[in-house]
């Protein structure tokens, strides 16, 4: 018996020294192997810190694991720890299993090159050469289970565009697949690398149908991301916004339109345009709430879809405009993108717009209902710097308001009203049959728009400003099947031609012959204009236009009289109440110069009267004015070689005729800027000129004007009484002192309103009364 005994102690201590001295000595060579043959099976050199094998219990542990690139000192990957438990037993039932991976603080990079990736070795080295020669006796069954990678981080690296980007705090868990279940589970969380953002939620897949069902919740993930992609796109630009979404969906892989989704979509911030400040297109959110799509059977119902503050400008240059300037020519860049992309060039904004357009083809023909869509506080801007000035117009508090939109209904309403920067205002409803959108009626009216804001047209294509009228437009069109029904009222009520503008780079048309045509002898330009054909081929029907014309040419000469009775009592009114100043003005003409006459007089005769003066200044025509000008003076100085106190008043009268258009000034501006992002003649002579002078320059100007105003009131320029500038855009497009009178108003005045007042209410101007009115409160 304690030959036994001792027997088997030696045996146990036997049994236990070899189990330590193989956990001691399998580890390390474990190691050595895997870092002898790595490149002979893998392709690349693995480096690892240390390694923990326990053959008994099937555990691995690899500590401070590197991977690299093949042939190469980058990495690949890299872990703080790889750990994996192997189910021994059930080897011999041909069955490999992993119980349990982890993968701790992993960081990898996945390096795209078209359509090649820095792993797509791997895949061809353990991809079978000859599927055809390859049998299998027996089923083997591989089951990885309990997967879990922990606080990772990944980047992604496009070389071709290029794109770097990289997710941190990636957390995976998983119960795995098992080779009899052919679905998978996983759960993640992460969050954008170089900005905000957390996206997280579980999802699972089926690898027989390759259909997925997905539970993901996004919070203030930021989009910038975006902005490389858009350098394949454009010659440049700055796109970033913010997104927010929770979404359910299931569908194929197979296939992109077979899913069905319920989700809340919200993108905040939006901004995209030439640079960060410098916006084409903006808004503050943008919300989508679907309750079900499900575009392969043809369903899509929405709750709602609302854009708060969206913002968009259009920008015209002599060559191209802003969107052009960015996407080349017609879209040039977009189609070159879109070309490579067909060729296996990846863009995610491409892509996604190929997305967008095979949702929006599919919705189209399929049954939908929206609740609600609105647009809330819109603005809308068009900038056009082709022509001798800038012409600037916009949308002001646009609001578009859509509900029941239902392929089930016979019609659905689509309101708009908007307010037009510096005067107006739009409203428009359309009904439309949603079953057939070549059945529409659209009503819109256009009123209290100001003529004289079109005078950079006006100007360069005729040489004559108009410095009054007011234009209204309105029309109500139904479309039935495509064939057009359509009638469209025209009024510009008062509407006057101004001196003519002399410059070398506008042409000329007999603007006051042309409008003592189409002028009615009630002072209004009021024609009908109805529309017929289809909506391919309209046609304008203008005869009634034409008659009105003709109309006038037999009608007016025998009052003319009337007419011109008309106007001077109207001049009266205004030149009394109100002086105004051509750009860069500061000596009266004799008309003007009469009528101050008048009010110095007033004041002498009357010692208890007094006026205020309250100036309003047309502050950013002035100054572009100002700013051109002295570009111009600039250019003559330095092309004649002379210095500024040589410049004569004939000098001055050529420089202020001079095309701003001219090439050889032009070219001078390019040679001096030398900055080929400024598009616009207005940018580049503000670099030459500079902020600071232009402002110098128009506070003289705004001084010169006063003292010439006052120089006529001699001792009773003490009632003269100037209040503080009020910058503005004025309803007639000048600058202009308003007159009020304090105490007694001028008998010259007071019966010329009088008598203006009593041929209003006479024919043919009593028709278009109340509309004068309105007018008179718009110019106030």
């Amino acid at each position: 018996m304690g030959k036994l005994k001792k027997g088997i102690l030696i045996t146990v201590i036997i049994l236990v020294a070899l189990f330590v001295v193989v956990i001691a000595c399998i580890s390390p060579i474990a190691k050595y192997a895997i870092e002898k043959y790595d490149v002979k099976y893998l392709g690349r050199e693995i480096k690892i810190g240390w390694l923990y094998l326990n053959p008994f219990t099937a555990y691995i542990h690899i500590g401070n694991l590197k991977v690299y690139e093949p042939n190469s000192d980058s990495l690949i990957l890299t872990a703080d720890g790889l750990s994996a438990d192997f189910q021994l037993l059930k080897l011999f039932r041909k069955t490999y299993e992993i119980n349990k991976i982890t993968l701790d603080k992993p960081v990898g990079y996945i390096i795209q090159n078209k359509k090649q990736f820095n792993f797509s070795d791997l895949i061809e080295r353990f991809t079978p050469k000859h599927k055809d020669t390859i049998t299998i006796k027996e089923p083997v069954h591989f089951n990885i289970l309990n997967i879990a990678v922990n606080d990772g981080e990944f980047h992604y690296i496009e070389q071709t565009i290029p794109i770097n980007y990289f997710i941190k705090h990636v957390n995976i868990s998983s119960t795995g697949k098992w080779w009899n279940v052919d679905s998978m589970n996983i759960k993640f969380a992460l969050q954008s690398g170089p900005n905000s953002g957390d996206i997280s939620g579980n999802g699972s897949i089926r690898f027989d149908s390759l259909r997925y069902r997905i539970d993901a919740n996004i919070k203030k993930f930021d989009l910038s991301l975006l902005e490389q992609y858009l350098k394949d796109l454009a010659n440049y630009g700055h796109l970033a916004a913010i997104l927010d979404a929770d979404i359910k969906a299931t569908g194929s892989i197979k296939n992109q339109l077979d899913f069905e989704a319920n989700a809340f979509v919200a993108v905040t911030d939006f901004h995209f345009g030439k640079n960060k400040g410098d916006d084409f297109a903006a808004f503050d959110k943008l919300v989508i709430d679907a309750v079900q799509i499900n575009p392969k059977n043809h369903k899509y119902f929405m709750d709602s879809i609302m854009i708060a503050h969206p913002f968009f400008k259009y920008e015209r240059y002599d060559e191209l405009n802003n969107i052009e300037r960015m996407f080349g020519k017609g879209g040039s860049r977009i189609k070159q993108a879109n070309a490579e992309s067909e060729a296996g060039k990846f863009n995610l904004i491409i892509e996604i717009a190929k997305f967008v357009e095979k949702i929006a083809k599919n919705f189209l023909k399929s049954y939908y209902k929206i609740d609600k869509v609105a647009i809330y506080n819109g603005h809308v801007k068009f900038y056009d710097y082709s022509l001798r000035e800038k012409f600037s117009v916009g949308t002001a508090s646009l609001y578009l308001l859509a509900d029941s939109i239902d392929r089930d209904n016979r019609r659905f309403n689509v309101a708009l009203t908007t307010g037009i920067k510096p005067y107006g205002n739009i409203t428009a409803n359309l009904s439309i049959d949603p079953n057939n959108y070549r059945n529409f009626d659209l009503r819109y009216r256009l009123l209290k728009v100001p003529v004289s804001m079109f005078n950079p047209y006006v100007i360069s294509y005729t040489s004559f400003p108009l410095d009054r009228g007011t234009l209204e437009f309105s029309g109500y069109t139904s479309v039935v099947d495509s064939i057009i029904t359509s009638e469209n009222h025209l009024l510009i009520l008062d509407p006057r031609v101004a001196k003519r503008v002399k410059k070398k780079d506008t042409k000329w048309i007999p603007v006051p012959f042309i409008m003592s045509l189409v002028r009615s002898t009630g002072n209004v330009i009021d024609f009908s204009i109805p529309i017929r054909g289809d909506l391919t081929n309209p046609k304008f029907k203008i005869w009634g236009a034409i008659g009105e014309v003709v109309k006038n040419i037999f009608v007016k000469p025998p009052s003319t009289a009337y007419l011109i009775h008309v106007k001077q009592v109207e001049q009266v009114v205004e030149k009394l109440l109100a002086l105004q100043w051509q750009m860069r003005q500061t000596e009266f003409t004799a008309k003007q110069e009469k009528f101050v006459n008048c009010m110095a007089d007033f004041l002498k005769k009357n010692k208890d009267a007094a006026i205020t003066v309250t100036p309003f200044q047309y502050t950013e025509k002035e100054k572009e004015h100002i700013l051109l000008f002295e570009t111009k003076k600039k250019y003559f100085l330095h092309t004649h070689n002379i210095s500024s106190s040589e410049l004569s008043d004939d000098d001055s009268i050529f420089i202020d005729k001079m095309s701003v258009k001219d090439s050889f000034f032009i070219h001078y501006l390019d040679k001096l800027v030398g900055d080929t992002m400024m598009f616009t003649l207005q940018e580049k002579c503000d670099y030459i000129i500079g902020k600071e002078a232009v402002n110098k320059r128009f506070y003289q100007l705004l001084k010169s004007r006063e003292i010439v105003f006052k120089s006529y009131f001699g001792d009773a320029t003490s009632r003269v009484i100037m209040k503080n500038e009020q910058t503005t855009v004025p309803f007639n497009g000048f600058s202009y002192y308003k007159i009020d009178y304090q105490g007694e108003v001028p008998e010259q005045l007071q019966k010329a309103y009088e008598e203006l007042q009593n041929l209003n209410d006479e024919s043919p101007r009593k028709k278009y009364k109340q509309k004068r009115k309105e007018k008179e409160k718009s110019e106030r």
